[in-house]
């Protein structure tokens, strides 16, 4: 039996890339949370000011046996903006940069050097500006954080912003899609 691996990542709002994330095949669970800040215990109002440190992230955990790091980060880049600076469209402030933090030294090894390929071959057009550092700190986000896509499919921005990108990860990695989310 594979033992189940973690990476933590952030996107941008947890609500686009737990979305994303729940529907990939060998990811078990996805959890929203904060990581890297400074308070501890943050609650959403606290890192909505943007003086906590933290990032908005979820917490991925996955079977190696079924997708490697490699390919969730592939899936990660090609589902957020990672060469905006602490935003995602209309989402703005520290809580809202590309980051991947990790607890294992190959999962770092794996980002350190993706995000060097990315950048030298100008992938995205501009610099890939995803911090990639060990992670110090995780809290989960509340409760009425958690699934929130799949709890609210109709509420605006569930349907303008967090839809679309489901949507891109269906068309561009079905190899990776959930059979039930097909």
């Amino acid at each position: 039996m594979t033992t189940l691996q973690t990476i933590t990542l952030g996107g941008g709002c947890f609500w686009c890339t737990e979305a994303v994330f729940d529907r990939v095949r060998g990811v078990t669970d996805v959890e929203s949370g904060y990581a890297n800040g400074q308070v501890p215990s943050p609650t959403y109002e606290q890192i909505c000011t943007g003086r906590t440190g933290h990032a908005e992230v979820v917490k991925l955990t996955f079977d190696p046996a079924v997708i490697g790091v490699q390919q969730i980060l592939e899936i990660f880049f090609a589902t957020h903006d990672p060469t905006t600076l602490n935003r995602q469209g209309n989402d703005v402030g520290t809580q809202y940069r590309s980051g991947i933090y990790t607890t294992d030294p190959e999962h770092q090894r794996v980002a350190t050097e993706m995000v060097a390929q990315l950048d030298q071959s100008r992938a995205f057009g501009a610099p890939v500006v995803t911090e990639v550092q060990p992670l110090e700190s995780y809290w989960p986000a509340e409760d009425y954080h958690q699934d929130y896509f799949l709890n609210h499919p109709g509420q605006g921005y569930c349907a303008f912003v967090v839809g679309p990108k489901v949507e891109k990860f269906r068309k561009t990695f079905t190899q990776h899609l959930k059979a039930e989310a097909a």
